[in-house]
């Protein structure tokens, strides 16, 4: 009866997991190039259950009962990178990606240290030297400073601020009826290492291999959230039906061993 308390306890513990996860999402709906995430559950280890000082078996050896399942615990939580709807905008400095890659931004945080981050954000503009920033100053590279981690001044994308420029599919920018740059786009090997920093921005971690991106630059655009708002209502609906199902088994079992202590109790 005390395991049904404590499988019930954990699949609330799993459900508040998961509407945490579906909130974020919500918040994000309409984040540019934001990626929803999914969470998953996984099954406590089988336990062997034995009788405690059962001296009814041969040998005094405890007799088996069986395997008891402990509930569900909180797996893993994925980042589903499925392409966002691409929106017209008609600004020159935005950018969308139609494909697999990433921008990549010569971050600098609050203490001043500088690092390469990843985004599908591609909101930039175009600063009083030319240079393409996002909404918080920081730089986008260049593809040899992409591909590379060459984080450096000479590997920012600029522009000259006071004439028209042009961006291909391929990212090359255009000017003056001449190549100026070529806007860097990468993607990892394998996305298990890459690892969400926030503001709407990816880390690297060891191991990752970074590879040249397949997606094509749209110029004018930008990339939405691939967040389906319907879908997401209706997952957090079936959260709290499950999170209410499981307070009212602890409700019944905490009814019925009040019962039975009383009842003990009497006899």
């Amino acid at each position: 009866m005390v395991k049904g308390l404590y499988s019930a306890w954990t699949g609330m513990v799993n459900a508040q997991n998961r509407l945490d996860v579906l909130t974020n999402n919500l918040a994000n709906a309409d984040t540019t190039g934001y990626k929803k995430e999914g969470a998953t559950t996984q099954s406590f280890d089988d336990r062997l259950a034995i009788k405690i000082k059962d001296t009814s078996w041969a040998n005094n050896t405890p007799q088996r009962l069986g395997t008891v399942h402990l509930g569900v615990k909180i797996g893993e939580t994925y980042t589903n990178y499925e392409q966002g709807s691409i929106q017209v905008t008609d600004n020159a400095s935005d950018l969308a990606l139609a494909g697999d890659g990433f921008f990549a931004i010569s971050f600098t945080d609050d203490q001043g240290n500088t690092s390469i981050k990843y985004t599908r954000d591609g909101e930039f503009n175009v600063d009083a030297n030319g240079y393409f920033r996002d909404s918080d100053g920081n730089y986008l590279l260049n593809a040899n400073g992409a591909l590379n981690s060459i984080n450096t001044p000479a590997n920012y994308i600029q522009v000259d601020p006071t004439a028209d420029y042009s961006i291909d599919e391929q990212g090359f920018v255009h000017q003056n009826n001449q190549v100026v740059g070529q806007i860097g786009v990468v993607d990892l090997a394998n996305r298990d290492y890459f690892s969400k920093y926030g503001e709407n921005l990816y880390d690297v971690l060891d191991g990752g291999q970074i590879i040249a991106g397949t997606a094509s630059v749209e110029q004018g655009c930008l990339e939405a959230s691939n967040v389906n708002v319907v879908d997401e209502m209706v997952q957090m609906i079936t959260i709290q039906r499950a999170y209410e199902a499981a307070q009212k088994v602890i409700q019944t079992e905490d009814s019925e061993l009040g019962q039975a202590t009383g009842t003990v109790g009497r006899v």
